[in-house]
């Protein structure tokens, strides 16, 4: 017999006792969901006759050793598939996002879209293993043997001791000295120069103030920098006529800035027998006539102009016009006597700030704009004298 809580079992009633439990257990195991809840094991220690009257103060009905092993089983199967699936949401949630991160043109294409899993796995620069990839761990050199048999090894290149010119391309729209130097499609300035020349024991003697020279540009030579043009809008006249209408109205290559350091060292005085001349030389593509506009502008106002004319001149093959020895205008002249007296030279740099020079030169007959180069001034401090730099005009 048993006695538990004051209350004594017989060994028939604690069978019958038995009995109702296993019924009880199979019943329960019939209705409730495998894997939401831990069935605590809690009748290994517990006698028998005492299953019955645990059943109704417990959420957690007792089960057998097999019984709780095999609920095991199925709890463990069961995490394993909401773990699966809750992997699976992620990584498309992942997905979402790189896709929600991509431009139109990434999306489109193909290099993003296509798998990459056809394609060898890339030779690596790198010692030591790198994640997902597979291979050896040395460290490859760029043109060492590469680890696959089909790539070949590097070709090594031929031995020079001379430098060899670059080659030209085989199709060009442009001329070479196009982008090289002061030149649009239509027009190319070859040189240009004012000068002061005086006698001294019947000889004549010349002082150039500022100079372009002749140049023969070739492919390898550097383009010419770039300047924005809306910088230099406030230092030449805004009227009619002015830098930016004719910008705006292009064509937009054939836009010039020249940055000169002009040589003042001449020791000629004011009122000697001395001539002050402008000399300049252009390259053409059409036998047309060319206008040629000089504007000298002083804090960005037009102080005076000079138009001249000239007419092409075919030689060996191009139109060339030249205007040669043309008197320098009784403003310039006395401006440039005027800087001369200045003591120190960051004087004259300060007055030449504010003075700027437009050089235009258009077709006559159509008005159509061949090239425009804006001048702008320093004084030299070389011991070569007069120097230049140039730069091409754009709107960015």
């Amino acid at each position: 017999m048993f006695v538990f809580m004051g209350i004594t079992l017989t060994p028939k009633v604690s069978s019958h006792i038995q009995v109702l439990a296993r019924k009880r257990v199979r019943e329960y195991q019939a209705s409730i969901k495998v894997g939401s809840h831990r069935i605590p094991f809690l009748c290994s220690h517990i006698p028998p006759p005492c299953l019955f009257l645990l059943l109704p103060s417990f959420p957690f009905h007792p089960v057998l050793p097999q019984v709780s092993s095999h609920l095991q089983v199925l709890a463990k199967r069961k995490s394993r598939e909401i773990q699966s699936k809750l992997k699976d949401q992620v990584s498309k949630d992942k997905a979402l996002q790189t896709v929600a991160n991509l431009s139109s043109a990434q999306i489109v294409s193909a290099s993003v879209m296509k798998p990459q899993t056809s394609f060898p796995p890339p030779v690596r620069y790198w010692p030591g293993p790198v994640p997902g990839q597979p291979g050896h761990s040395q460290d490859i050199k760029p043109f060492a043997q590469p680890p696959y048999t089909t790539l070949p090894a590097p070709v090594p290149p031929p031995i020079s001791y001379e430098a060899l010119p670059p080659p030209r391309p085989a199709a060009i729209a442009a001329p070479v000295w196009q982008d090289r130097t002061i030149s649009s499609a239509k027009l190319r300035l070859l040189e240009f120069s004012a000068f002061m020349e005086t006698q001294r024991d019947r000889e004549m003697h010349k002082h150039l103030f500022v100079h372009i020279g002749p140049s023969n540009p070739v492919y390898s030579d550097p383009v010419l920098e770039s300047i924005d043009v809306r910088q230099i809008y406030d230092k030449f006249s805004e009227k009619k006529g002015g830098l930016k209408e004719l910008y705006e109205k292009g064509p937009h290559n054939a836009f010039f800035l020249v940055k000169f350091w002009a040589d003042l060292s001449s020791e000629v005085e004011e009122g000697s027998d001395a001539f002050y001349l402008v000399s300049s030389q252009y390259s053409g593509t059409e036998n047309i006539t060319i206008s040629v506009s000089t504007k000298v502008c002083s804090f960005g106002k037009q102080v005076v102009e000079k138009v001249e004319t000239e007419y092409a001149h075919l030689e060996g093959g191009k139109y060339v016009f030249r205007i040669h020895r043309s008197p320098m205008c009784e403003y310039m002249i006395n401006f440039i006597h005027k800087l001369k007296h200045l003591p120190e030279k960051y004087m004259m740099n300060s007055v030449l700030e504010n003075f700027t020079i437009l050089q235009v030169v258009s077709n006559r007959e159509t008005q159509e704009t061949l090239l425009c180069i804006a001048f702008v001034f320093e004084v030299s401090t070389s011991e070569h004298g007069a120097q230049y730099h140039v730069y091409r005009l754009v709107n960015d």
